[in-house]
């Protein structure tokens, strides 16, 4: 083959060597606008994942790079006066000049014309000269914008601002340093490549930098290859406890902003994107050096394993594209936590630690105790000691309103005051402040020297306490007659009862009939539901005396209503019209084209619908539950009033947030009065509606931070299904950024949910201060008992998952298949690996720098 490379950076560079030692006839053309000494940056890091598949490719590179690699295995976290650190992660880095030295001698060795200082031929005359074009021409790709209507870019351009530094002061571990000033948070990322300097990375959201006055500075007409200088000596001076009296060096350093490139598709004809024309990746989660090698390997790989160029770029394409995507989504959440780090920096020290090292999703509790068991304990032991939201083991409240002796949580006896303790507002002297931190700040955890897991410690929610912070969501059954819940239903939440969570929620109880989803949902409008109600709970209550809580969800369906039972997309079908029923919203504004077009309530509808909650509060109530959700999300009624895209009323419920506020303030109202101060309540949003136009972030903080002052002991943070045109950005436990928002901006109590299933992932959201409970339905559909089973895979046996009787005996985890082998011993000799050390410290002293 004769390959066109256009771009001499290491992805270009690796490829070409790879692709020549696979084909050795192929003539291979590499062209570099820059001098081979050039480079801008300072130094890579790269992945034991990487460099194993380096080492694999091309034993002669691999050799070349360990020879320079500076290696360590701690990350240092410095905010708030401390520096916490966590070990056992494992880094390797070297100068990005140096790399880009060995790749160069190696294309030199195995003859690969590579032309510096030199410009490529326009692509589409090597497009028609060459049997492949490989694009490795950086972020912004002239080959990407040629062809722009086949690779469909979408370069996501963000807000914040950062700069690429050097400095001659060697780090002795990948080191975040967040240094909070009076106009903001500045966040550094340092990490050490060689025996003489670092990488440094100066990073700032958008108005703490404008605060900072760098604005000015950046605005300035700088040359080609000039550093922002004025901003560099600033940083020096803000940084300066950081940097021990040393230099920050530049290297054409300037305040940019970081663009996320994706293209729909990598692949044009025989032209192929690879490295940052493809795709990039926040520098917070990876390299993009190493993103591009990777792709330079996978796509030397395909062109040699398939016949034909069209198949091998398909290949390639669909070999990386995952795994860049996985990247990508871990990088997105990592930039959006350092673009809104003003949310954290109020954290406790331990706490934000663990904030910042799980930030991408992708490290989490467990990991970090394989890793580093000590610094988990240490960020245990401040979790258990109130250092962040908790709550003190303050007894569950039963229907009847008189206290409850709940089980002390660490074998001492229970310190929550006495039942009587109410205030003048009805709710209990001792309740936890909105914040979550508990006055005198003791231990809640089940035993003092081994903590129990996060997810295992008490947590009060307004006059109540939960023996742990795992909740189950409401989840229809769609099994009800005329709203009276069935036997499935019953069984249903015996079930789930059993299973050890710390709250169950009954759901989708309509208080009018005509505000029911479907024919099939549960009701509270009538006493015959009441009656009902009371009879499941009581029959729960018989089987589960030391249960859980137990709530129901009140709704009115709104323009949701009169629909079939879902399928699989979760979205019910308008019925027959025989079946069906009329609908009332906010609006005239049908779900789709398909559904009915509902009335606008009017004024004194409004007051019906009303009272018709508030009476469903008092039968729920009555019927024995002890925490009341009240339904303001998924596009139900009083979901389309907080929605600009379904509340287009000109009225005084219209409008404005205030406006549309309005009606579910005067709901939440009527139930609060109606429901007893003595038990808990919850109200669900959508934080967004994914879509354009929608609830913006700062809306969503408003909407609950009013329903809290309305009365809401807890804002259940939901997303979504309030338009039929929404776009949601699904991922692992993808809705808990808005539970983390909500929770940091206001310091209500938050419940996440959605597609959160492990319960790694819910240690880590709770430990992390994302949320305060965490809510898992369809793992719960899964394994009714998945509290108890989280129990156990934890090997935890305290209060917070306390067995029934019965079932004592399956309470440790069954041995499986082969577990009772030993192996024998195999080796007469142990292979010796040297460890790799905790801290970067050479040997010899810092020296002046050059860039790279």
């Amino acid at each position: 083959m004769r390959i066109a490379v256009i771009g001499g950076g290491p992805g270009g560079l690796y490829f070409a060597a790879l692709a020549k030692q696979l084909s050795p006839a192929s003539e291979i053309t590499l062209w570099e606008r820059n001098a081979p000494d050039d480079t801008f940056g300072f130094g890579v890091v790269f992945s034991d994942e990487t460099l194993d598949g380096i080492g694999q490719a091309d034993p002669e590179i691999f050799a070349a790079m360990s020879a320079r690699f500076a290696r360590w295995t701690d990350i240092d976290v410095r905010h708030g006066g401390t520096s916490l650190t966590s070990g056992g992660h494992g880094f390797a880095a070297l100068g990005r000049k140096r790399l880009l030295q060995i790749l160069q001698e190696r294309c030199a060795a195995l003859g690969i014309d590579v032309r510096y200082r030199t410009e490529a031929p326009p692509v589409d005359e090597l497009s028609a000269d060459y049997d492949l074009v490989v694009a490795s021409d950086g972020v912004r790709s002239a080959v990407r914008e040629r062809y722009a209507d086949t690779f469909r870019p979408d370069l996501d351009e963000r807000a914040g601002r950062y700069m690429w530094l050097g400095t001659d002061k060697v780090f002795e571990a990948f080191t975040f340093v967040v240094a909070e000033h009076d106009f903001g948070p500045m966040a550094v990322h340092a990490y050490p490549f060689d025996d003489r300097s670092s990488t440094f990375i100066v990073e700032m959201p958008e108005d703490a930098w404008r605060r900072g006055g760098f604005a000015e500075f950046a605005d300035r007409e700088l040359p080609r290859g000039a550093s922002d200088e004025d901003s560099i000596r600033r940083c020096e001076e803000l940084l300066a406890e950081h940097l021990d009296g040393h230099r920050l060096i530049p290297n054409n350093s300037r305040w940019i902003r970081f663009t996320t490139v994706r293209n729909a598709s990598w692949h044009h004809a025989n032209v192929v994107l690879l490295g940052d024309a493809a795709h990039t990746a926040h520098f917070s989660i990876g390299s993009g050096t190493k993103l591009a090698m990777e792709d330079a390997l996978a796509l030397a790989a395909c062109l040699n394993e398939h016949a034909g160029i069209p198949a091998a770029l398909t290949a390639y394409e669909a070999e990386r594209k995952p795994v860049v995507e996985s990247t990508q989504r871990a990088a997105q959440a990592s930039l959006e936590w350092f673009e809104h780090l003003d949310r954290s920096v109020g954290q406790p020290p331990e706490q934000f630690a663990f904030n910042l090292l799980t930030r991408s999703r992708r490290v989490t509790y467990e990991n970090l105790r394989e890793r580093d068991p000590g610094f988990v304990a240490t960020v245990d032991a401040a979790f258990g000691n109130g250092r962040r939201a908790g709550g003190r083991h303050a007894g569950r409240q039963p229907a009847n309103g008189q206290r409850a002796d709940a089980p002390p949580a660490n074998g001492q006896p229970a310190d929550a005051p006495p039942a009587d303790a109410q205030a003048a507002n009805g709710k209990r002297t001792d309740a936890q402040p909105a914040n979550g931190q508990p006055a005198d700040r003791r231990s809640a955890n089940a035993q003092p020297d081994v903590p129990a897991p996060p997810m295992f410690r008490p947590f009060t929610l307004g006059p109540l306490c939960l023996r742990n912070r795992v909740v189950v969501p409401p989840l229809a059954t769609y099994s009800a007659r005329d709203g009276v819940p069935g036997a499935f239903e019953a069984a249903q939440l015996g079930a789930f009862a059993l299973g050890g969570a710390g709250l169950v929620f009954a759901g989708l109880a309509a208080v009018t009939p005509e505000g029911r989803s479907t024919p099939s949902c549960t009701g509270l409008w009538s006493k015959a539901h009441e009656d009902a109600w009371r009879a499941l709970v009581a029959g729960i209550r018989a089987q589960s005396a030391d249960g859980p809580l137990l709530g129901i969800q009140l709704t009115h369906a709104g323009r949701r209503a009169a629909t079939t039972p879902p399928g699989p997309t979760g979205i019910g079908a308008p019925p027959a019209a025989a079946d069906g029923w009329p609908v009332v919203a906010a609006s005239a504004l049908p779900w789709d084209a398909a559904s009915p077009t509902p009335r606008a309530a009017g004024h004194t509808e409004l007051a019906e619908l009303t009272a018709a909650f508030a009476a469903a509060a008092r039968r729920a109530d009555r019927a024995g539950f002890d925490v009341l959700e009240l339904h303001c999300g998924h596009g139900h009624l009083l979901s389309g009033f907080l929605s600009p895209l379904t509340n287009l009323r000109t009225d005084e419920y219209g409008g404005s947030l205030a406006g549309r506020l309005r009606f579910p303030l005067e709901v939440l109202a009527a139930v609060r009065a109606a429901w007893p101060a003595h038990k808990a309540l919850v109200v669900r949003i959508s934080a967004t509606d994914w879509a354009a136009g929608g609830t913006t972030e700062a809306e969503a903080v408003e909407i609950a931070r009013a329903l809290a002052a309305g009365g809401a002991d807890a804002i259940d943070v939901s997303t979504g299904e309030v338009v039929a045109h929404q776009r949601p950005e699904f991922g692992r436990s993808y809705q808990t950024p808005y539970a983390d928002l909500i929770r940091n901006a206001t310091g209500v109590p938050t419940i996440a949910v959605g597609a959160i299933s492990t319960y790694d992932d819910v240690n880590s959201i709770l430990l992390a201060g994302r949320a305060d409970l965490c809510a898992m339905g369809r793992a719960h559909l899964y394994d009714p008992m998945w509290t108890l089973h989280a129990a156990a895979e934890q090997g935890y046996t305290g209060p917070g998952a306390a067995w029934p009787a019965p079932w004592l005996a399956g309470s440790r985890k069954p041995p499986g298949a082969r577990s009772d082998r030993v192996p024998p011993r195999l080796h007469l000799l142990v292979d010796t690996v040297e460890p790799v050390r905790p801290r970067w410290k050479p040997q010899t002293g810092a020296h002046p720098v050059a860039p790279g």
